[in-house]
């Protein structure tokens, strides 16, 4: 677990903050630099076939061991961070033998309290990784490189002795805003299956992800001075409030849902009197009720052309990702193989569905089925994100495994 560690630390202390408002693929250069990493580090361990493209995008094998005919099988993480929050200097806080009791972070005043993260309660005697508070830690998805590297790195040490079929490693850019697909050569990558390593906690299968749009409202109003606005001035601003307003608040809300209840979730505002906008994201596991949330939407938008007809009122919906529910009953062993997996190494897998996306939803959706692996993450997005040292050692044990099951 000490070369466990360190890689993950050395990874989280390289800034990838994707950019969704950049036109450029990977949307930050600064990517570039953790993918060439990648890139080295598998050459060192002794992996072969290893490329990393003009995109960020690395690809790797770990031979098989066995002579036969073994699918080959992908391991898939993003090396990007959530634009939500900074990951500039991230400061991991390293807390050895966690004793219990809330996590009181050195900046801007942060707790990590007990009563918001009962998983802190599974993690006793664990080394618990946090941020200074200052910034998100970025174990999404961080952790799960982290992982796969050090399950390729396990693989080949032990070589001939331990049967396998070619195991693909994958490290994508863009995830974070819904591109990390986008470049990526399935042929290339040459899988019959893959595995998102994206997930909390441990020993969770999930089989499910959110369907999503994102959406952009834009309101264009007219610009005057102030002093001679009677009349004349439509101010985008005010516009653009009201319509936010007019959202569900006690439902259809990240705040007053969970399980399988979808939401519409505004999450950057900006402009000025003359123009404004809004970005916002539509989720639910039923593909078809993102249509209603966007009728919703544009019922709002067009009571509000009534109120200010001198206003342009603007609702544009992008599709980003759908529920990997459908694709992956096309291939159930990318389901029963990673039960077995758990369950030889005496764990009790849960089967559970992610209130998010992963790459998986991509990937399963262009026909490779791709379900989701737990790696410890938690509190992603956040400057109060954490992960558990032994949480990842599970999941490495698990893909360790996992390349055994397929070569069975």
């Amino acid at each position: 677990m000490t070369t466990l560690l360190s890689r993950f630390l050395r990874y989280v202390r390289i800034d990838t903050q994707a950019d969704e408002t950049s036109s450029t693929y990977p949307s930050t250069a600064k990517q570039l630099t953790l993918s060439r990493m990648l890139a080295d580090e598998c050459r060192a361990i002794g992996l072969v076939d290893v490329t990393c493209d003009e995109f960020g995008i690395v690809m790797a094998t770990v031979p098989a061991t066995v002579a036969s005919s073994v699918p080959a099988i992908a391991y898939v993480a993003h090396v990007d961070t959530s634009p939500e929050y900074s990951s500039v200097n991230v400061n991991p806080q390293i807390h050895e033998a966690y004793a219990g009791g809330d996590i009181v972070l050195p900046k801007d005043g942060k707790v990590l309290r007990v009563a918001e993260n009962p998983d802190l309660n599974n993690c006793l005697g664990h080394t618990v990784i946090t941020t200074d508070g200052s910034t998100l830690l970025g174990a999404d998805d961080k952790s799960g490189v982290a992982v796969i590297m050090s399950a390729a790195a396990e693989l080949m040490r032990r070589g001939s002795e331990f049967p396998h079929g070619p195991v693909r490693l994958c490290f994508t850019c863009d995830e974070e805003i819904g591109r990390g697909t986008d470049k990526l050569d399935l042929q290339k990558l040459g899988a019959h299956v893959a595995y998102t390593l994206d997930g909390g906690g441990r020993d969770e299968i999930d089989s499910e992800t959110f369907s999503a749009d994102g959406v952009k409202v834009t309101v264009k109003g007219i610009n005057t001075h102030p002093s001679v606005g009677k009349g004349a001035m439509v101010n985008s601003i005010r516009i653009l409030s009201t319509f936010i307003s007019r959202l569900p608040t006690a439902r259809l809300s990240p705040e007053t849902t969970d399980g399988r209840d979808g939401f519409i979730h505004p999450y950057h505002i900006e402009g000025g009197v003359a123009e404004a906008s809004a970005r916002m994201i539509l989720r639910d596991f039923e593909t078809e009720n993102l249509a209603q949330q966007a009728r919703l939407l544009e019922s709002i938008a067009e009571s509000l052309r009534a109120e200010h007809p001198r206003a342009q009122i603007l609702v544009e919906v992008r599709p980003q990702y759908r529920n990997m529910r459908e694709g992956l009953a096309v291939e159930p062993r990318s389901i029963t193989k990673a039960v077995d997996a758990m369950k030889s190494l005496g764990r009790v897998p849960r089967m559970t569905i992610i209130r998010g996306g992963t790459d998986g939803s991509l990937l399963t959706a262009k026909g490779l089925p791709t379900p989701n692996l737990s790696t410890g993450e938690h509190n992603p997005h956040s400057p109060l994100e954490w992960t558990s040292l032994e949480e990842m050692q599970a999941a490495v044990d698990v893909l360790v495994q996992l390349a055994a099951e397929w070569a069975k």
